[in-house]
C-alpha cells in the first residue's frame, strides 16, 4: 500500500500533475502552479502523481520547488518509462531505469521517491519481468520507498499482480470507463495492492460543461490526441470520440440527484468503489483542486443513480471504447 510519512493513509482525493507540465492541457504558468499545488495541500491533500516526461521534468521541478519553500508533508508519486532519452525500447534497460529514478529523486529534490510507477510501457516489457527486477534492486538500495505500475487494461494490470513487491496499480477508472470494477479492483484489494485512480473526468468529459462544438488549444492533446496519433488512444476522452463522450456525459445527467453536478456524482461514484485508495484529478486553474476535494463530504450515490449508469455503460458505452483496455 501507499501511505503518507508518518505511515497513515493517504488522501483518497490527490492532485494529478500532468496539466503542470505545460505542454499537453494548455498553458499553465510557474505562479498558476505553485498556487494550485498550495491550494490542493491546504484543502487537504497529502498525494501527488506526476511523471519525469509531464513536460520533460517540468511538472516535477515545480513540485520540487512547491515542496522546498513550504513545509507541506505529501507523497509524491512519480513514473518512469516514457522520457525522451534515450527512448523506447532503451528505457527499460536496468541503467537507464536507474539514471531516470535519480533524475527524478533531484527534480524532486528528495533523498528518495516515495513511489516510482512503470509509465505504461508495452505489455511485452511487463512479460519479461526484468524491469520489476530493477526497481526492486533499487528499493533495495534506498532509491526508492515503494513501486509500482501505470496500465492501459485490466489484463496488465492482472499480470503485475503476480509480482513480488507491487505497491500500487494506476488505471483509469470512471463512470465511462467501468470494467477494472468487475476483476481487477477486488483482486488488488484482496492483495494490498493500492489502486490509483486517473483520468477520474475522463478528460474533462464528466466535469459536465463540453458541447459537441468545444474546442480545444494547439497545445492540449485533447485536440491532437483524439484518434491516439500521439500516445494511447485511451488516455484522451477515455478512447470515446468525442461527440459521443458528450452525448453520454449528457445521458448521465439525466439521473443525477437534484442538487448534484455531473463532475461531483462522478467522483462520487468512484470513491464509492472501497477497494480505490486515492483518486487523482487534474487542475489547470486555481479553485478545481478545491472543488475536487468536495467530493469527500458527499453521501454516497443513490442506487438508482449506479444501475443507471450501469445500464448505459453496459448497454452503449463500453462498445465505444477503442483499444484493447
Amino acid at each position: 500500500m501507499i501511505k503518507t510519512h508518518d505511515g497513515g493513509p493517504v488522501s483518497r482525493i490527490g492532485l494529478g500533475c500532468w496539466q503542470l507540465g505545460d505542454d499537453c492541457w494548455g498553458d499553465v504558468s510557474e505562479d498558476t502552479a505553485q498556487s494550485i499545488l498550495r491550494e490542493a495541500y491546504e484543502a487537504g491533500v497529502t498525494f501527488f502523481d506526476t511523471a519525469d516526461v509531464y513536460g520533460g521534468g517540468l511538472s516535477e521541478s515545480r513540485i520540487g520547488r512547491f515542496l522546498s519553500e513550504s513545509d507541506a508533508d505529501v507523497t509524491v508519486a512519480t513514473k518512469i518509462g516514457r522520457f525522451g532519452e534515450p527512448g523506447w525500447p532503451l528505457n527499460f534497460t536496468r541503467d537507464a531505469i536507474r539514471k531516470h529514478t535519480e533524475a527524478s529523486i533531484q527534480r524532486l529534490g528528495v533523498g528518495a521517491l516515495d513511489l516510482v510507477q512503470l509509465h505504461c510501457i508495452p505489455t511485452e516489457v511487463l512479460v519479461q519481468g526484468e524491469v520489476f527486477e530493477t526497481l526492486r534492486e533499487l528499493q533495495t538500495e534506498g532509491l526508492i520507498k515503494a513501486w509500482g505500475v501505470s496500465v492501459e487494461s485490466v489484463e496488465e494490470g492482472l499480470l503485475c499482480l503476480t509480482q513480488p513487491g507491487l505497491a500500487s496499480l494506476q488505471v483509469i477508472f470512471n463512470a465511462l470507463r467501468q470494467k477494472p470494477a468487475h476483476v481487477l479492483l477486488p483482486r488488488a484489494e484482496q492483495m494490498g495492492v493500492a489502486i490509483i485512480v486517473r483520468l477520474p473526468l475522463a478528460s474533462g468529459i464528466l466535469a459536465g460543461k463540453y458541447t459537441a462544438e468545444t474546442t480545444f488549444p494547439a497545445n492540449d492533446h485533447r485536440n491532437w490526441n483524439q484518434d491516439g496519433g500521439a500516445f494511447h488512444v485511451g488516455e484522451t476522452f477515455n478512447g470515446i470520440p468525442f461527440v459521443e463522450a458528450v452525448a453520454f456525459a449528457d445521458a448521465l445527467k439525466t439521473s443525477l440527484p437534484e442538487g448534484w453536478s455531473l463532475a461531483d456524482a462522478a467522483l462520487r461514484w468512484i470513491l464509492d468503489h472501497e477497494a480505490v485508495t486515492t483518486i487523482i484529478p487534474g487542475a489547470s486553474k486555481p479553485g478545481q483542486a478545491t472543488r475536487n476535494v468536495a467530493a469527500l463530504n458527499l453521501p454516497p450515490l443513490p442506487d438508482s443513480v449506479k444501475e443507471a449508469w450501469a445500464k448505459l455503460y453496459n448497454e452503449q458505452v463500453e462498445k465505444t471504447i477503442r483499444g484493447n483496455l
